[in-house]
């Protein structure tokens, strides 16, 4: 089995470089953004040609949130027109598309956790930019799965968890947002959730269950109460205080709420998925 991985170099991607070790019976194929870019129809083509994959998992994506505001165009690029031109290699090279979007293709006014099925609402240029991509994907063909996560951070890349350990190594006291409510999801729990997929689809023929699935950690939290066990977890210790969101105005506006429903992906694939709090510590 052959698994192209574009966007290999970002955050999902590195972390699924450390879990691919788990599974030498596989051929992993890591390519960077330049290598396949995304928004390039013939440099996928190339890809797709050299590699020959079964499946492509898309790692690759324009994830600044607020940048997102003022690059309107460098953000549609990436996330939708990279979503449409990697849905037609897919389909005409016969792979299944695994892509990862976010929980920020909803408006955040629930007070109950998201499912598949409940309808989008971005609020945001970002939100906008994955559910358009999510969209031109099922507009172009049925093999894919989309994978909606929230609040990632790990080792590798940028991420909250590693900016509250580095401002704390800088500062005596921090303030964190307490009022938004969320779950953390470690990234290398999200990559072996992703192979697990992908090995249940191609240990399966005539797997039909395409479509959209949910995950994150469990459980849920907020900012102050992610970065308080960050800092508990690591021995840190810092005067740590929670504040409300208008004291931390940002361009893009955050959900309020936006728990994810994992019922579905853990049905149809048999996951187990940790608390949020185990996932914490190393996998």
């Amino acid at each position: 089995m052959v698994v192209l991985v574009t966007g290999g170099q970002g955050q999902v991607g590195q972390a699924l470089q450390a879990q691919a070790q788990k599974h030498p019976e596989v051929q992993f194929y890591f390519a960077s953004s330049a290598e396949a870019d995304v928004t390039s129809a013939d440099s996928l083509e190339s890809i797709f040609t050299k590699v020959q994959p079964d499946f492509c998992i898309n790692a690759s994506a324009y994830t600044a949130v607020d940048k997102a505001e003022s690059e309107q165009d460098k953000a549609y690029a990436i996330n939708v027109t990279g979503a449409k031109n990697l849905a037609e290699a897919c389909k005409k090279h016969n792979a299944v598309l695994v892509h990862i979007s976010t929980d920020f293709v909803f408006d955040g006014n629930s007070t109950k956790p998201y499912t598949e099925d409940d309808i989008t609402n971005p609020q945001g240029v970002y939100g906008a930019t994955k559910r358009d991509g999510e969209m031109a994907i099922a507009n172009v063909f049925s093999n894919y799965i989309i994978v909606r996560t929230s609040w990632v951070y790990s080792e590798f890349g940028n991420n909250f968890m590693k900016t509250m350990l580095r401002l704390a190594s800088e500062r005596d006291a921090l303030n964190v947002v307490n009022d938004q409510i969320g779950t953390p999801t470690n990234a290398n729990y999200l990559a072996q959730a992703i192979l697990d997929i992908i090995q249940h689809i191609a240990s399966h023929p005539g797997f039909n269950a395409f479509g959209i699935y949910n995950y994150s950690g469990e459980g849920e939290c907020t900012w102050y109460g992610f970065a308080k066990k960050i800092f508990e977890v690591n021995n840190v210790k810092i005067n740590l205080q929670p504040i409300l969101s208008h004291a931390f105005p940002t361009p893009a506006k955050r959900p309020v709420y936006s728990v994810l429903d994992k019922q579905k992906i853990k049905t149809v694939f048999g996951l187990a998925i940790p608390d949020w709090e185990e996932s914490l510590k190393p996998l």
